[in-house]
């Protein structure tokens, strides 16, 4: 059981895990069951990313929802007749929170009646198996997979199946929705619901699709990938006719479409979450005329706001545009805040609608440079430096933040150098290196040691009768003898050639005598002559 949990926590988003935690919080406190269901489910076990978060509650879940608003989230949509409410959760967290429920048909096609129930019914009354799983969120059996219709072998097969041969006959709008999983996971219909899509197409099931129910779809086109591959499954089916009459024939912007996927790849790798529903609005209805487009959003049921966002949405990315091509944002830090303020969809929307090169090299260094800056600045630095979190402390990293767009501080010693000067702390005075203040203690005590061993010798010297010194030891005077001053390195080589010039001395002296004894032993070794003796005797 735990090994959902904890491959579930292990894909979710930090702010996602959040919103996990607060919910199971919640749960407990107002003694109820919690389920994470949906689509939230099936992505996990599929490996795809996760987008929304999808809780199912046995109860109602009013006082949760009022709890979660209190924390910073806010109700989207929601309707009270079915206790269901779409969120977005503290931390920009997509979602919703809807109550158990079954949905009971007095005959196919004909409204559904309404009953709170468990979660398993609710589970069994859903669209496609692949959406009809759950994990437990409480505390008895957390981590706990309900599966009652088997969508993990249909996970695994890749095949969307509907649950029910009434399926797209009780509610028409699913006829969208399955072409719109097939496309986002690359699934293919099971062969039985594709005969049942087939048949409810034949029978114009199409036609009878509600506006509201088109809209809510519309809508779920942002949140995709690639919306224009939804938009082609459409076209191929003819459901574009649901949107406007006369779509199947005036296409969407497909080419702007996958531009815009691909910019909102590089936002969403750069750690920002742009909500698309009003560009893709937009590039789906672009080549109505303005009143034909209008009346589809009417038909859609879309709120005024809605309406009027994707009305103003050009001019209101020329004003930005034009700010961005003025001296006002020249400056990094100015180009930096003013980009900041603005929402990720607007950045993208530009990127793609206005093509102008210096608008889009400040967006680029906003997504590459200046923001990886500001989400790296060296909080846990400045605390090592002993500096309190307060106004100071966020003073020092603004005007660090601003070096930095100067190019300044970008290494970690200078930046450890610009924080020690804007928070006022004196640099720390230079320490010797460790391998010369060895090498001194070394000398140091060398010459200590030398000196009583010197001494010992001095006065010991007359009980060792020493050999007789030779003539070069008599002319060499002792040095480091008690009360001598330490030689000099000038004395001691001196000392050293006079050591020298001594032993050769002593050697050509020893050569000299040699050699006269040499000269005396030949002498007398040779015979006297006879006049030599005769003149001694006379």
């Amino acid at each position: 059981m735990p090994d959902y949990m904890y491959l579930l926590e292990s894909r979710l988003s930090p702010e996602q895990r959040a919103v996990l935690e607060r919910v199971q919080e919640l749960s407990r406190v107002q003694d109820v069951n919690v389920y994470l269901t949906g689509g939230a489910v099936r992505d996990l076990i599929s490996g795809m990313p996760i987008r929304d978060l999808d809780f199912t509650v046995e109860g109602n879940p009013v006082r949760m929802v009022r709890e979660l608003e209190k924390g910073g989230a806010r109700v989207v949509w929601e309707s009270e007749r079915i206790r269901h409410h779409e969120m977005i959760f503290a931390g920009d967290v997509d979602g919703s929170i809807s109550a158990a429920r079954e949905d009971v048909y007095e005959r196919p096609g004909a409204k559904p009646e309404y009953r709170f129930s468990s979660v398993m019914e609710d589970l069994r009354r859903r669209d496609f198996a692949i959406n009809a799983i759950a994990i437990s969120l409480n505390t008895q059996s957390r981590g706990l997979l309900l599966d009652p219709t088997n969508g993990l072998a249909d996970l695994e097969k890749q095949e969307v199946r509907a649950l029910s041969i009434h399926a797209f006959t009780n509610q028409t709008v699913r006829l969208l929705r399955i072409l719109r999983y097939c496309a986002r996971m690359g699934f293919k219909m099971e062969s039985r619901t594709q005969e049942w899509f087939e048949l409810a197409m034949e029978r114009g099931l199409n036609e009878k699709i509600e506006g509201a129910d088109v809209g809510h779809e519309v809508r779920s086109l942002s949140r995709e990938d690639n919306p224009a591959a939804t938009l082609k499954q459409w076209e191929a089916r003819g459901l574009l006719a649901t949107i406007h009459p006369q779509m199947q024939r005036r296409k969407p912007d497909y080419d702007m479409l996958n531009k815009m996927a691909r910019v909102r790849a590089n936002y969403v790798g750069a750690g920002l979450r742009p909500r698309l529903q009003v560009p893709v609005t937009y590039y789906t209805l672009s080549r109505l005329k303005s009143r034909e487009a209008a009346a589809a959003m009417r038909n859609m049921e879309f709120r005024a706001a809605e309406v009027d966002a994707v009305a103003h949405l050009v001019p209101e990315a020329q004003k930005i545009a034009k700010v961005l091509k003025s001296r006002k944002t020249d400056a990094p830090k100015d180009a930096y805040f003013y980009i900041a303020s603005l929402p990720a969809e607007m950045l993208v929307f530009i990127e793609v609608e206005l093509a102008n090169p210096r608008v889009a090299s400040k967006l680029r260094n906003y997504i590459q440079k200046w923001r990886p800056l500001r989400l790296a600045l060296p909080s846990g630095e400045l605390d090592s430096l002993g500096i309190a979190r307060g106004p100071k402390f966020d003073k020092i990293l603004e005007q660090f933040f601003e070096m930095q767009l100067r190019g300044k501080g970008r290494d970690p010693e200078s930046r450890t150098k610009i924080l020690r000067q804007l928070a006022g702390i004196k640099e720390e005075p230079k320490k010797k290196p460790e391998k010369e203040k060895k090498a001194r203690k070394g000398k140091a005590a060398a010459v200590t040691e030398a000196k009583p061993h010197e001494k010992g010798k001095a006065h010991a010297a007359p009980a060792a009768a020493p050999a007789p010194p030779t003539a070069a030891e008599k002319g060499t005077p002792l040095r480091g003898a008690a009360g001598g001053s330490k030689p000099s390195h000038a004395a001691a080589a001196i000392g050293a050639k006079a050591k020298e010039k001594h032993a050769e001395a002593a050697e050509h002296t020893k050569e000299l005598r040699h050699a006269k004894k040499s000269r005396a032993r030949t002498a007398r070794s040779k015979p006297k002559s006879r006049g030599a003796k005769k003149s001694r005797r006379r």
